[in-house]
């Protein structure tokens, strides 16, 4: 495996930086949709209610993965500030390029991960 280009850290940067903004604003606008379901039980219906609380729980799961993404964002750019980043965690060998383009985020190279999950 191959130590990344300047050009390719370069164009790695920007994008984490881009998905940094977009996560953020998805976070945003997840957080209002997991705010407590609050309905007037006579005006709505039992099967009604359910539905509410149903996609509330989506909405809290997906604020949760939202804000994981955003976490390792975070981290990935901090070891990009440190001089570490597309580098293993575990293995120390450079992670793939594509792999990073796919998934600027990624902790771990292919094999590493495979062993992780």
């Amino acid at each position: 495996m191959t130590e990344l280009t300047g050009s390719e850290l370069e164009q790695l940067q920007q994008q984490m930086l881009e998905l940094k903004v977009q996560l953020q604003q998805v976070l945003d606008g997840q957080h209002q949709k997991a705010e407590p379901v609050i309905l007037d039980q006579q005006a709505v219906g039992r099967v009604s209610r359910i539905d509410a609380i149903q996609q509330q729980e989506m909405a809290k799961a997906g604020e949760q993965h939202t804000t994981e993404r955003l976490m390792a964002i975070t981290r990935a750019l901090r070891h990009f500030d440190e001089g570490d980043y597309g580098y293993c965690e575990q293995c120390d060998l450079p992670i793939n390029v594509a792999r990073l383009k796919i998934k600027p985020e990624a902790q771990y190279c292919i094999q590493c991960q495979s062993e992780h999950d």
